[in-house]
């Protein structure tokens, strides 16, 4: 799967900002914001990205709950998305995987090295579907 959009979801303006130069400069990838689950639902109406990167700890619709409602949009049934989060024990990671997660990716992250964090994370997804 060759990765061009990106649409990544947090409510942190810096964590937007940061991420966003971190993807399209390092990654040469078109980066989508959403400052909310909200707002992400609004831009996927629109926009097909090829991976969703997606706080866990937002106000108002959490990224469990945003997830949630991005899995019912048959557009997005095979879409990875990829929690982004300061939580990341083993029984953490484990329970943002058994909810439908990708991977996740701890925070805080190094903007040099996300993108190829997230092609390491959807490279995996392919060599287990593709065995």
């Amino acid at each position: 799967m060759r990765l061009e959009q990106v649409l990544l979801i947090d409510d942190d303006p810096s964590i937007r900002k940061i991420a966003e130069i971190s993807l399209s400069r390092v990654g040469k990838w078109r980066v989508f914001l959403a400052d909310s689950g909200l707002q992400a639902l609004d831009v996927v109406s629109r926009e097909q990205p090829d991976v969703i990167l997606l706080d866990v700890m937002m106000p108002g619709m959490d990224g469990p709950t945003t997830l949630k409602y991005l899995r019912e949009k048959p557009s997005l049934s095979n879409t990875p998305i990829i929690f982004m989060t300061a939580k990341v024990q083993k029984h953490e990671i484990d329970t943002y995987c058994q909810m439908g997660a990708a991977g996740v990716i701890s925070k805080p992250f190094d903007p040099m090295l996300l993108p190829a964090e997230v092609e390491r994370i959807v490279g995996k997804l392919e060599l287990v579907a593709s065995n």
